[in-house]
């Protein structure tokens, strides 16, 4: 899948599909010989979330996120007539990855609650899905932007733990989505 897309001027060689969710496509992509992630928005119905302006609901989320301490990817560039971001690459195994895999995720248990208590007080939830973090240098990344305003019913203890081990909704949606 070699394309070149550009954002403000610069170059990218799309390398790989990386993701795609509900706010758009992430790619694995290269300029000057770095690697960096390349979000395209997309405008794809989403029966079970509301968007209003995604490029700048992304700006705004980064913004949160860096304030309320939560480790995430640095955002590079925003092109907002293209719909476009490039973000750092954070490079490992996603969460996720690693309860397929069978390997044990309880040493960054301690990190993502800590991250979670940051979030909760800063009035902020993030998507806690297994997917979205990705472990370099054993520290977890919250690798999407996407954060809500706090309620206690998708916090990571009353949701998010549900997909980070073994369990049967982290079974089911093995069977179902992948």
């Amino acid at each position: 899948m070699n394309r070149v897309v550009s954002v403000n001027g610069t170059d990218y060689e799309i390398i790989d599909l990386l993701g795609h969710g509900k706010g758009g496509y992430s790619y694995l992509a290269s300029s000057d010989g770095k690697k960096a992630v390349l979000k395209q928005i997309h405008h794809e119905p989403c029966d079970y979330y509301t968007f209003g302006n995604k490029i700048e609901a992304e700006k705004n989320d980064y913004r949160r996120l860096k304030a309320a301490g939560i480790r995430i990817p640095v955002m590079f560039s925003v092109d907002d007539t293209s719909e476009r971001i490039v973000k750092e690459y954070i490079e490992g195994p996603t969460i996720f990855d690693m309860v397929r895999d069978g390997i044990s995720v309880e040493p960054f248990m301690i990190q993502i609650r800590e991250m979670a208590e940051l979030a909760k007080k800063a009035g902020l939830n993030i998507d806690y899905f297994p997917t979205n973090f990705v472990v370099r240098d054993n520290l977890i990344y919250y690798v999407d932007y996407e954060c809500n305003q706090y309620m206690d019913e998708w916090s990571f203890e009353n949701w998010g733990i549900k997909y980070w081990s073994r369990t049967p909704e982290f079974e089911e949606y093995l069977r179902n989505y992948t």
